[in-house]
């Protein structure tokens, strides 16, 4: 084996382990997962906001030794025990027979300073797929800012106007009314509006292994961003009959 093929397994053995080594995110995720607590009830428990707790656990923010020691003491457990990997993790129980209808005007809107999210099928909880529309505002990935990263996949079709897909690994995309796009969504992305287009619609579905994924959503951004019943659904064109 010559020294270049031999430094290449080394890296790639040495990057493998490093992928597998436990981090502070997922280890507390495997906490919350394993005490059935969501985003929201942790909060309560530790004093830290959820839009904090979430970037926590997908490795976007750590804590200082002091936010550790205090975290342990809100959660009666010693240091030990917040990096204490399982064994197994229990299965979360199989859920059956569940129906919702997805109206806008029963939708959640969450507004943001790049989208107006209407999130659909509110009333089921613990989903692992998350349905919404989203009403795309910002005109370029300058005004975007910092690219989103979250736990899943998710997919994008547009219904309107034309959208603009900035991800991590890959050159920026333009997708078409009707076209679609399937992605990682621990990767980096921002959908802003194509050149010249005033607006743009889309469907969007966002999934999961983990259970409450509609939370870490619906809390992403910010920990006081407006989210309210959407009292009006976002404006549709007229459909066009032929004939």
């Amino acid at each position: 084996m010559t020294s270049g093929v031999r430094r290449s397994a080394w890296l790639h053995e040495r990057s493998a382990g490093m992928s597998a080594r436990p981090t502070l995110g997922s280890l507390l995720r495997g906490l919350r997962t394993r005490q059935r607590w969501t985003l929201k009830e942790m909060s309560v428990r530790t004093g830290i906001p959820v839009s904090t707790l979430s970037k926590i656990e997908h490795d976007v923010l750590t804590l200082t030794y002091d936010k550790l020691v205090d975290l342990s003491d809100r959660l009666d457990l010693r240091i030990s025990e917040l990096f204490a990997e399982p064994h197994e993790t229990p299965d979360m129980p199989a859920v059956t027979a569940r129906r919702s209808i997805g109206r806008t005007e029963d939708a959640v809107r969450v507004t943001t300073s790049n989208y107006d999210y209407f999130y659909l099928c509110p009333e089921l909880r613990r989903k692992r797929m998350v349905p919404y529309q989203i009403d795309i505002r910002a005109r370029s990935i300058a005004e975007f800012g910092e690219l989103v990263r979250h736990d899943g996949e998710e997919f994008l079709h547009v219904l309107e106007g034309r959208v603009v897909v900035h991800t991590e690994f890959y050159d920026a995309i333009e997708l078409d009314q009707g076209e679609s796009l399937y992605i990682d969504s621990a990767m980096g992305h921002a959908y802003v509006l194509a050149a010249g287009c005033k607006r743009a619609l889309a469907l969007g579905l966002c999934s999961s292994a983990e259970p409450g994924l509609d939370e870490v959503l619906l809390n992403f951004y910010d920990e006081d961003a407006p989210t309210i019943p959407a009292a009006t659904p976002p404006p549709r064109k007229p459909r066009r009959v032929d004939g």
